[in-house]
């Protein structure tokens, strides 16, 4: 089966086919035929994050230019698009309510025009799905699962494919939010997250002592704006110039507290649990820090996606499609389908059992 998938949740208007198939129970294997991003960081680094009507006015611009690519990379023409492809996918939430309805609007026209059955997919699951590229075959239940981005981090255990525990999340900023913050207040521009972690490669991650908020608590909640705070507090005694001779060490230690509280959490989650496998997906997987610490320190195998699809992509929103499309779990996946099912819905969650 061949899906094409649409990605337009946050800031990156992507596009992507995918061939899957199973080999076994929950076992399958993906080939990804074409995957086109085109990203909205330089118009969004101005402002020190996105602004979600910019974004989905870049979209518009974009998705054409982008579908087009794509098809060129999988050597398919546009009248082919019914006998090629077998499915659509879509974003559907969570995400910019802008930028989301006009993805799943291109969807809408193009499963018109093409009569494919869509399904309207949780960006969610398409990082947790985006595991399955590399270790299919690896991974085993139950599995537990660290969202971690920018706009979530979450502990989510699985008892089986869409069988999730919600364990605990963030009470307030996301650890990629913390790490775009704190970027700013360094004067390292945007995302922060992988200038972060270029700063700090030549710094001393104990320079500083800052916090770990909730690294001790007996839960699996996080909160990070309590270190976002101590690092404003500390560079405002500091002069410009200070905060640019002493950036490594800054950028090092506050990366450090991240990864540390992540990886204590995540460790102690999966013991009390029993998990045979732990996957992390998400912009924030793509830390080499965070790589590094966690498969050295875990018991069970530890997986993360590849690193072009730790961020948003298309690609993974097909590969979670494609569960979706043989468990039935989507809101739809036959032609003809009821058009209002298929709806954007910005605050979209994972369903828990």
């Amino acid at each position: 089966m061949k899906i094409l998938a649409i990605e337009t949740s946050c800031d990156e208007t992507s596009i992507a086919i995918v061939e899957a198939w199973m080999v076994a129970k929950n076992t399958p294997k993906f080939k990804i035929v074409a995957n086109t991003i085109s990203s909205q960081v330089k118009l969004h680094a101005q402002y020190g994050g996105v602004v979600p009507n910019l974004a989905s006015r870049e979209h518009l611009k974009n998705l054409i230019p982008v579908f087009e690519e794509t098809l060129k990379k999988a050597s398919i023409k546009k009248q082919d698009i019914p006998k090629k492809i077998q499915l659509l996918a879509v974003t559907v939430g969570p995400g910019l309510i802008p930028s989301l309805i006009v993805g799943v609007n291109f969807a809408k026209t193009l499963g018109l025009i093409t009569n494919l059955p869509i399904v309207g997919t949780n960006h969610l699951e398409g990082h947790i799905y985006s595991n399955w590229l590399d270790h299919s075959q690896e991974i085993n239940f139950p599995a537990l699962n660290l969202i971690v981005s920018g706009g979530h981090t979450q502990l989510v255990l699985m008892k089986d494919c869409f069988k999730y525990r919600l364990l605990g999340e963030t009470r307030d900023d996301a650890a990629g939010e913390a790490f775009d913050k704190i970027a700013r207040l360094l004067g390292l521009g945007y995302p922060g997250g992988p200038a972060i972690d270029k700063a700090s490669q030549n710094g001393n991650p104990e320079a500083f002592k800052l916090p770990r908020p909730m690294i001790d608590s007996k839960d699996f909640e996080f909160s990070f704006a309590g270190l976002k705070t101590a690092v404003l507090y500390m560079t405002r005694t500091m002069t410009s110039e200070e905060i640019s001779q002493k950036t490594p060490g800054i950028a090092a230690s506050a990366q450090q507290a991240i990864v540390d509280v992540l990886i204590s959490k995540t460790l102690g989650a999966a013991q009390q649990y029993k998990a045979k496998t732990i996957m992390v997906s998400g912009g924030v997987a793509a830390n080499k820090k965070l790589r590094e610490i966690l498969t050295k320190k875990s018991t069970v195998p530890a997986f993360f996606p590849p690193i072009e699809l730790a961020t948003d992509n298309a690609a993974m929103i097909a590969m979670a499609a494609y569960f979706n499309f043989l468990n039935k779990k989507s809101p739809s996946v036959q032609a003809g389908w009821p058009w209002e099912q298929i709806e954007a819905d910005s605050n979209l969650q994972l369903k828990t059992s």
